[in-house]
């Protein structure tokens, strides 16, 4: 086996023992939150009735469909069995709506908002660190100090700040929703101005802060490889400072990449408190919704896609970082 296949293979292992715990602990979590969300179904659906008969049948046969009378094991062996035919079970809260139909329909707004707002912050925050590590002078001073700031602002706190001056106080954007209340969706010039209006706010709360931390990690990078001993070595010989700078900038993007795939949950995770602050119809506010409503299901079925998700992303991350780290590359070259 070659030293790529090796690679890949240690890395899908541990991988997908992450996933099959991720998957263990989407089921067990949720069950452990005090209270019981039959009653609350229950008695939303018993309201007006007055005869306990009546109520506790109700009660019951919540209970028998959503599969609550069972021993813990035998529900854990329903959740996977229904996984591997993509039933993620029924909302308690939005009972009927199943929990598929209700990701559906946010997933498209989440990705819309975070896989923009988190490559584009982590691109121009690297070449901002790189530009700043090169240039020094005026620029590196007024970037740090920026950088610094920015990136110690939580994602949620940010959004809170830009909601109040650029919604509340300027009237600039509007305050919550992925679109006009009013507006239907559909295939239109107005339509699509009210969802980048309502985009705008939360991609810039994410950027901003995603650009701060990038800024600082490959500024670091970049000045420690630019005072290696082959940067000197290089210039010595007569090397022209552009193709010195290329060199520079491919190995200090090597630890930025991994940086990329571990933080890319955190990431995540305060993006998709932002959407709770705009009350964005992704998944952050679906989910918010679900814990307030000790609806299980849909608990289960959220943090297990954002989990999925963040595993697949850093996966695909692991596979280009082993295409271009040199110490696989020259371990391959021993093989042959």
């Amino acid at each position: 086996m070659n030293a790529y296949a090796k690679y890949f293979t240690k890395k899908f292992f541990w991988y997908f023992l992450t996933l099959l715990i991720a998957v263990t602990l989407n089921f067990v979590l949720p069950r452990l939150i005090q209270g019981n969300p039959i009653s609350m179904i229950a008695a939303q659906m018993t309201q007006g009735m007055t005869d306990s008969d009546s109520i506790k049948k109700v009660y019951e046969t919540f209970t028998k469909e959503f599969g609550v009378d069972k021993p813990i094991g035998t529900q854990f062996v329903i959740y996977i069995k229904n996984l591997f035919t993509g039933n993620l079970g029924t909302s308690f809260g939005l009972y009927p709506k199943q929990v598929t139909d209700i990701l559906a329909s946010a997933v498209p707004w989440t990705i819309g908002l975070q896989l923009p707002a988190i490559l584009i912050g982590w691109i121009l925050g690297n070449i901002l660190g790189a530009v700043a590590a090169y240039k020094r002078g005026v620029f590196d001073k007024v970037l740090f100090p920026a950088a610094l700031f920015v990136n110690s602002i939580p994602f949620f706190t940010l959004a809170i700040i830009m909601l109040f001056i650029f919604g509340l106080t300027l009237h600039w954007f509007p305050l919550a929703g992925g679109y006009d209340y009013q507006m239907m969706p559909q295939l239109s010039l107005d339509f699509f101005i009210s969802v980048i209006r309502h985009h705008t706010l939360p991609f810039l709360s994410i950027v901003i802060v995603t650009i701060g931390g990038q800024a600082i990690g490959m500024r670091q990078m970049s000045l420690y490889e630019l005072n290696s001993d082959y940067v000197l070595y290089s210039k010595l010989l007569g090397i022209r400072d552009s193709k010195i700078a290329k060199y520079v900038f491919r190995n200090a993007m090597l630890p930025q990449i991994t940086g990329l795939a571990l933080s890319i949950g955190t990431m995540v995770g305060g993006s998709l408190i932002c959407e709770i602050v705009f009350s964005y119809p992704g998944i952050g506010t679906w989910l918010f919704t679900a814990i307030r409503q000790l609806d299980y299901p849909l608990i289960s079925g959220c943090t297990l896609l954002i989990a999925a998700t963040v595993l697949l992303a850093n996966f695909i991350i692991e596979i280009v970082y082993g295409l271009v780290d040199p110490r696989i590359k020259a371990a391959q070259m021993e093989d042959q």
